[in-house]
């Protein structure tokens, strides 16, 4: 008897779901903050350092650099800045949305600190003689622009205006900004067009006056700022650039574009593929999976988290690793389906046996994700922050949500005689009479041997890791700035560009570029990297050249030899890290053999994916490393769920012999071949959505996806679970062997 109650309860859930969605969505997506690669702005790693011989940096020292630099920050009018303590003597700056960067660089970096001198360089006032926040831009009695400050004590303005009258001819007050100890001097300036000091007045009386002030060839602007950073306060520190990006406005906005237009289509083709292959269940699963963006976004909001372009990646990636969830529990009710089993019969068991199977998959992509927060660098902490939750939000949807949704339709009885609403053909069905619990799942791969092949496929792994080997000896990586240091320049044009007209341009600002390299359509894009690390007047000039040039601010990184080789060491460790969890969790959860094949399997994936790279010589960044520990903990998800259904037979069936073992894996792969090619092309369709339509910032990242992926399919086919036939069979042999020994010695 059909009951109608649960399909209008189904109709009501999702109209209801669906509403409060549409209700709410525009304000979630609005509410999230872009982080700088999204809507433009920089990022700069400071290595603080004490300003004087002897000093200390402690952590009162640099909360107060944090203080000074809020302050200087106020002044340029940026929302939402984060500053960060890093370590004992680092400060992370991240500033998004900012209008001019090259103003901003210098505010942050300007230890602002102000010193009243005679001719002769002795220090007579400081910084500390101002009222705080007693600074103002002004007009001279001229008309032109200056800078009025009140000082604290006017008597002592009055001995120093009488020191220096007493000086004449030499009686000159000279007003300096960050004077050098050692390398100023107002003698060297004096006759400069455009000296360091800021003014030098002659002091032709005695004044004994709280209000000064300081007068230059201040244009209204430059008057304005040097007000605002004498009333932020002088730096307690030397703050030195150890690492720095920034992105223009206009490359932020199109890699948002761009990106999101990936994701649509990647979502679309994953949605038709679902309701084509799996039907009924697959219309549940396009459900589930909008709840599940929907449920990400609001998470997202809710943590105030910032939105960067590989976290934008990591999302939609996370739609086609959250659908795989929907896919293990549909193949586990579509095979007992065809045992013969009855709907409702066939929905318990493919629930209850698939969660073990999904929460040892999402735990493993869990580890990766963890250690590429633990060990990852501000973009790359966004793209693991994003997976992370995109695992417990899809655990969330695709378990319970699939369950209520697709447990109506099942209660309802209406689909009892209707097995082909679940993809599944009638005259797969076999009788449950005959059944028994030795009766295999009915496959179309039942004549696929892929363990007859296994020395074929060792050999062919052999040899690729063999020509790997020798590729990164002799060819090695093409390793980009995060690991090599230097400076990388991305330009934009709205007209085609040549390498010829971009070497003219750099050789304008005396600037030597180590290669120049065109991409984009039309060639309207270049990369230009540089050897040597750019100091801040030169970053300023090149932004500044290309801008005006092009109409467009270019995108510009630079890592120190120090940052370099830290973030090759972190990446090193990130991968061993997150080897080692995933053998233990394995190996809790199933096998030492299996844990071992496995891990083997992934690293086989990853050391092809470098080998890759070394040979199209591709450039090797930060997102690199976060494909390579994504691959790491995503193609275990097949070989998981290969042993998982190993595991499932030989509970049924005695092993006695290597035949046996042989036997098992066989009809393992066989009867999850469907799964893993659907698991792997549900994500493989955003990756190359991302590919053809996405940023070409993050296009390195996705290929090297691309890569891992389909080696992560072969390797779990042919590769980690032949390795455990392998190591299973000498176990087998030698419990024979000692079984036999035993049997044969004499009774006493």
């Amino acid at each position: 008897m059909v009951k109608r109650s649960r399909i209008i309860a189904f109709f009501l859930l999702v109209v209801l779901l669906g509403g409060m969605m549409g209700l709410t969505a525009e304000k979630i997506v609005k509410n999230i903050k872009l982080g700088l690669d999204l809507q433009g702005g920089f990022e700069i790693l400071y290595e603080v350092k004490p300003t004087k011989e002897g000093e200390k940096i402690t952590k009162d020292v640099l909360l107060s650099t944090v203080s000074a630099l809020n302050k200087r920050i106020n002044v340029l009018g940026v929302s939402e800045p984060r500053i960060d303590i890093e370590g004992n003597n680092r400060i992370r700056v991240q500033l998004a949305g900012v209008k001019d960067q090259n103003k901003a660089r210098e505010i942050l970096s300007t230890e602002a600190k102000l010193t009243f001198r005679d001719v002769h360089d002795n220090v007579l006032m400081d910084g500390s003689d101002l009222v705080e926040g007693g600074a103002k831009q002004t007009f001279d009695d001229k008309g032109k622009p200056s800078v009025a400050i009140t000082l604290k004590d006017a008597n002592k303005f009055k001995q120093v205006t009488e020191k220096v009258l007493s000086m004449a001819p030499n009686n000159v007050l000279v007003i300096w900004l960050d004077f050098q100890e050692g390398v100023d001097s107002y003698a060297k300036e004096v006759g400069k067009e455009h000296p360091k000091f800021i003014s030098a007045a002659e002091v032709n009386e005695v004044f004994n006056q709280t209000d000064v002030s300081i007068v230059g060839n201040f244009t209204v602007e430059e008057a304005k700022q040097l007000a605002d950073l004498l009333n932020a306060g002088a730096l307690p520190v030397e703050l030195k650039e150890i690492y720095s990006t920034s992105v223009g406005a206009q490359f932020g906005e199109q890699a948002l574009q761009e990106t999101i237009l990936a994701g649509i289509i990647g979502v679309a083709l994953i949605f038709i593929f679902m309701i084509v292959f799996y039907r009924l269940p697959g219309i549940v699963a396009v459900i589930t999976l909008s709840i599940y963006i929907y449920l990400i976004l609001l998470i997202f909001d809710w943590m105030n988290g910032v939105l960067t372009l590989p976290g934008i990646a990591a999302l939609i990636l996370g739609v086609g690793m959250a659908v795989d969830a929907n896919i293990i529990t549909y193949e586990r009710i579509k095979d007992e389906l065809k045992l013969g089993k009855s709907l409702m019969s066939a929905y318990r068991i493919g629930n209850r046996g698939s969660f073990g199977t999904i929460l040892d998959a999402n735990i493993t992509t869990i580890i990766a994700g963890v250690v590429l927060f633990v060990y990852g660098t501000s973009s790359v902490k966004g793209f693991a922050t994003m997976l992370i939750i995109s695992i417990l939000a899809s655990f969330i949807t695709a378990i319970y949500g699939t369950r209520v949704l697709l447990g109506l339709l099942v209660k309802s009885r209406l689909f009892d005689k209707r097995p082909h609403y679940f993809g599944v053909n009638p005259k797969d069905i076999l009788d449950i009479a005959k059944v028994t619990d030795d009766t295999d799942v009915p496959t179309k791969f039942e004549r696929l041997d892929f363990v007859k092949r296994s020395k074929l496929f060792f050999t062919i792994s052999g040899a690729l890791t063999i020509i790997g080997i020798v590729l990164l000896l002799t060819a090695k990586l093409n390793l980009g700035i995060d690991f090599s240091s230097g400076t990388r320049v991305d330009l934009m044009s709205k007209k085609p560009l040549t390498i010829e007209e971009v070497k003219d341009e750099l050789s304008k600002l005396h600037l030597e570029p180590k290669d120049v390299v065109l991409s984009g359509n039309n060639n309207n894009m270049a990369i230009i990297r540089f050897l040597g690390v750019l100091d801040q007047k030169e970053i300023s000039q090149l932004k500044s050249h290309f801008k005006q040039q092009y109409g467009v601010e270019p995108n510009v990184s630079v890592v120190s030899p120090t940052v370099g080789k830290e973030l090759a060491r972190n990446a090193f460790i990130a991968v061993l890290i997150a080897s080692v969890g995933i053998i233990i969790y394995v190996t809790v959860r199933f096998e030492m053999y299996m844990a071992l094949a496995a891990i083997i399997a992934l690293l086989h994936d990853a050391f092809l994916v470098v080998a890759f790279f070394s040979l199209t010589r591709l450039e090797v960044d930060l997102t690199f490393i976060a494909a390579v520990l994504t691959i790491i903990g995503y193609s275990i998800n097949d070989t998981i769920v290969t042993f998982d259904r190993i595991r499932h037979i030989m509970k049924k069936r005695k092993v006695k012999t290597v035949d046996d073992l042989r036997d098992i894996v066989n009809k393992a792969l066989q009867q999850t071949f469907t799964r893993s090619i659907n698991t792997v092309l549900t994500v493989i369709f955003t990756v190359i959505a991302l590919l053809i339509f996405g940023s070409d910032s993050i296009r390195n990242f996705n290929l090297a996806l691309l890569v891992g992926l389909v080696c992560g399919v072969y390797s779990s086919l042919f590769i980690a679970s032949q390795l455990w036939i392998v190591w299973k069979a000498k176990q087998l042999k030698t419990g024979t062997q000692k079984r036999e020994k035993w049997e044969a010695e004499p009774e006493v």
